[in-house]
């Protein structure tokens, strides 16, 4: 691959991380994955700012001479995770995406397990995502009780085949995701929604860490509640689904 992490290669790898009130956690979260793909390299960094309220947006912003494939991306009011994700690959240039979370529970090294399942740059045949499933959770009791259940009924209802569907770390094809129906909390859902449109996903084990700074922006209560509409609005998407499935992505322009 070539070496040129100053942003003047396109990248083929565009890692999108969506922020809100993170400013803390700016600076870890970036040398994190540039530490981890400087041999991954043409890459960039998109941080999404959904419209924090804190020292965010200019934390990433004075980090631009240190990390010159870092760019920036801003809402000016919060839409949500989703709409963060989905601002971020929209603004993204490489053709591969990988997401993680800005709060650092998701160690940017274990990137590489998820770039490791690929052949070269590419990923396998049939395959739409590979998403990351956390082993040694680090947040609290009822936080892992209310995922464990959560994780239950979303199985037993989409058979998705997926134990974890929060972990933010997923690598997919910007294709796969851009052609995937948009609504909010669409990314607890993704597993179900390549599976959808065709895809097959990969499951990797990755660590997982205690939040490094900050405070969390989710609400166990309010989350389930959510989830509640979701899972029937997801349960529709499956039973309308009646377009033509790929299973291959076409080559890009001068690609065997």
């Amino acid at each position: 691959m070539a070496s040129s992490l100053d942003g003047s290669v396109a990248p083929w790898l565009s890692v999108v991380v969506p922020l809100r009130n993170e400013a803390e956690n700016v600076v870890f979260v970036a040398e994190g994955i540039a530490a981890a793909c400087v041999d991954l390299a043409p890459f960039e960094i998109v941080f999404v700012d959904d419209g924090s309220i804190d020292d965010t947006a200019h934390r990433v912003l004075a980090l631009r001479q240190e990390l010159p494939m870092l760019r920036l991306v801003q809402h000016r009011s919060s839409a949500g995770q989703s709409a963060a994700i989905a601002s971020g690959v929209g603004f993204a240039r490489g053709r591969v995406i990988c997401t993680l979370d800005g709060d650092g529970q998701n160690p940017p090294m274990e990137i590489r397990k998820l770039v490791a399942r690929l052949e070269g740059t590419s990923f396998p045949a049939g395959v739409g995502l590979i998403a990351g499933q956390r082993v040694g959770r680090q947040d609290s009791a009822s936080k892992r009780v209310a995922s464990r259940w959560a994780n239950a009924i979303r199985q037993w209802l989409l058979h998705d085949g997926t134990r974890d569907t929060g972990c933010g770390l997923k690598l997919m094809p910007r294709a796969v995701f851009l052609a995937l129906p948009y609504f909010d909390h669409m990314h607890r859902y993704l597993p179900a929604l390549v599976a959808r449109d065709g895809w097959r996903t990969i499951h990797v084990d990755v660590a997982h860490a205690a939040r490094h700074a900050g405070r969390s922006n989710y609400a166990n209560l309010g989350r389930a509640v959510a989830g509640v509409w979701d899972l029937l609005g997801v349960m529709w998407l499956i039973r309308r689904q009646r377009k033509a499935r790929p299973m291959e992505l076409a080559p890009l322009d001068g690609e065997a």
